[in-house]
């Protein structure tokens, strides 16, 4: 059986920077409210017109390409999450598909929010793992500031998210080498309605009716107090069930990568697992959450910093909307 390793990393975000005193003109906030709150010093938005989905991610995946050295002709197989798909129908796999000249080979689309990443990561190592599939590129791209309240209402969610696109060149390797060495998802649907966006709806007469956009059905909603409490102890459970599953210890540990949902999650898991400050990376201070793109886009940065060395054991986790919580563990 192979062994799937990560060949190289990409990532894009929108150029357009909003700061914190710029929410401050939309809404009732501060720099310092947001700073204390979330981490969070600036965020990239999209541009209307300028970016989308696919041509993030698209500009990523070519980075991510160069990196691992293969032409574009050489993926098999794509994986995209995301929860903000340029279209309500098809998925964002099949348009990523056409925006890089690829023909008809598969496009699978994942929509498990924050971890969406690592569970796009996890179905592809399987392929991998089984031989279906030599070359496969994972996404994780969102543009979330079009599904934001920026009202007194909305604040504490409206300030946390943003937009941005990451991918990886997934590569099948001999089972001996450097790699995945094993992934963990999990979900809790009983909590679904603490950080959720109802509309457009299938459930209704119609998708979308002004009495939907009169509620503000459009716009994400979350009990960030529900969010912050279950995600410091899932955080911990999944980093730890990674540990064991592969008899490791957090000492053994190079560098944690979490899903950048907010500063202060980080900082708990780091100050609850004793990591020095190189052992984790953030980037969420100006960059904000980017859902699905805060992983890959985090990885292709610590690889441009030269924080990714051979052989060093690397930790992925995220928290997210489902509830869902995941974790990967690799040698890089």
């Amino acid at each position: 059986m192979k062994r799937s390793r990560i060949l190289g990393a990409g990532h894009y975000v929108p150029e357009r920077i909003v700061t914190n005193d710029e929410l401050s003109q939309m809404m009732n906030t501060n720099n310092e409210w947001i700073v204390e709150r979330t981490g969070i010093q600036e965020r990239r938005w999209f541009t209307p017109g300028v970016d989308t989905v696919t041509n993030m991610s698209a500009k990523a995946s070519r980075m991510a390409m160069e990196r691992a050295g293969i032409a574009v002709q050489d993926i098999d197989f794509i994986v995209f999450a995301t929860i903000t798909s340029d279209y309500f129908l098809p998925g964002n796999g099949v348009l990523l598909q056409r925006e890089l000249g690829l023909d008809s080979i598969g496009a699978l689309d994942i929509r498990n929010a924050c971890s969406g990443f690592i569970y796009a990561l996890s179905v592809a190592d399987q392929f991998i793992k089984t031989g279906m599939y030599k070359h496969i590129l994972v996404v994780g791209a969102e543009i979330q500031s079009s599904a934001l309240d920026k009202s007194d209402e909305g604040r504490s969610s409206a300030v946390i998210f943003a937009d941005g696109a990451g991918a990886v060149v997934l590569g099948a390797v001999e089972e001996n080498e450097s790699g995945i060495l094993s992934t963990h998802l999990h979900s809790q649907g009983a909590y679904a309605e603490e950080l959720y966006c109802i509309a457009p709806s299938s459930s209704g007469k119609v998708r979308i009716s002004q009495e939907m956009i009169d509620r503000g059905d459009f716009f994400l909603k979350m009990n960030g107090n529900a969010v912050f409490k279950h995600a410091v102890v899932r955080f911990m459970e999944v980093i730890q069930e990674a540990l064991d599953a592969n008899h490791l210890q957090k000492e053994d540990l190079d560098l944690l990568i979490p899903h950048q949902a907010n500063l202060r999650i980080s900082q708990y898991i780091q100050q609850k697992l004793q990591l020095p400050d190189e052992k984790v990376f953030n980037n969420i201070m100006y960059l904000g959450n980017t859902t699905a793109g805060t992983i890959p886009i985090a990885l292709s940065q610590a690889w441009e910093q030269g924080r990714l060395k051979k052989d060093d054991l690397i930790c992925l986790a995220a928290f997210g909307s489902g509830f869902t919580w995941a974790s990967a563990l690799l040698r890089w």
